[in-house]
């Protein structure tokens, strides 16, 4: 049983301690591959070898709305925007490095509260008929249980994971209530109020390893960002997501603020 979050620790291995190794892309668990670029905002995080691991959301031409435990450091990443089937050039990308990673300053890695990161571009991403934004929540708006939103991503389709296309996949997952997913039967109290869970109650659908920082849309807003979970598709176990609606302030600060205030890089 693994966490979403270790993630990291999976591809720091994989990329940097056991080269010669194939890396295993996968991707949503019971889930579909949609139409090419019809999920528009979505972006790869993927290493400075080309390899993905995490997801993310075009918010700005400049920003991209991830999960804090998908820093890698700034030298070890690439975005690419527009991408569908990972490892094929289908002239529909757009590549751009990151100039600065701003997790959230409450971010924890142990209980994973606050897992939210901004990522500022060096150059922009130009917005055509493949790329927009991913249009956000207002500040602490909720989704209600049984809401049926839509997460994507490029992780695992199993609990193994193996070699398989990599096109983005995505699936249809209901909000589930933060009390049922706090229950002793359940997270048993470990899911706080800067998070959601989605996932059905028969399981088998899910977000997991790879997934990490994707968006999870409701009524067409990015609610969710895939956060953490144990193992992927537990009917037990619902997919527990960053609650973006929590952040929207904190992210329009970072973003607008930039334009005005110089950072020392």
């Amino acid at each position: 049983m693994f966490e979403y979050v270790y993630i990291y620790i999976y591809t720091y291995i994989c990329l940097f301690l056991l080269p010669g190794q194939d890396f295993i892309q996968a991707r949503i668990v019971g889930g579909y591959a949609p139409s090419p670029n019809s999920v528009k905002y979505i972006v790869s995080l993927q290493s400075s070898k080309g390899q993905h691991f995490c997801g993310g959301s075009l918010v700005h031409k400049y920003w991209v709305l991830t999960a804090a435990h998908c820093n890698m450091g700034v030298d070890q990443m690439m975005l690419v925007a527009g991408d569908y089937a990972l490892g094929v050039y289908e002239g529909t990308e757009q590549y751009s490095k990151p100039h600065l990673l701003i997790p959230h300053p409450l971010y924890n890695k142990t209980t994973n509260n606050a897992d939210i990161m901004l990522i500022k571009l060096r150059a922009p991403i130009e917005l055509n008929r493949y790329i927009s934004l991913a249009p956000l929540p207002t500040q602490n708006t909720g989704v209600l249980p049984g809401r049926v939103c839509r997460v994507s991503g490029w992780g695992s389709t199993s609990h193994s994971g193996g070699k398989i296309p990599p096109t983005l996949h995505t699936v249809k997952l209901p909000i589930v209530s933060t009390a049922k997913c706090n229950s002793s039967e359940s997270f048993n109290g470990n899911i706080t109020s800067n998070m959601i869970c989605a996932g059905y109650s028969t399981g088998g659908k899910d977000a997991c390893k790879g997934d990490s920082g994707g968006p999870l849309v409701c009524d067409g807003r990015v609610y969710g960002l895939v956060s953490w979970g144990n193992g992927c598709g537990d009917a037990k176990f619902p997919g527990v997501y960053t609650a973006v609606s929590r952040f929207r302030r904190w992210v329009d600060r970072i973003i607008y603020s930039s334009f005005t205030r110089c950072y020392k890089y």
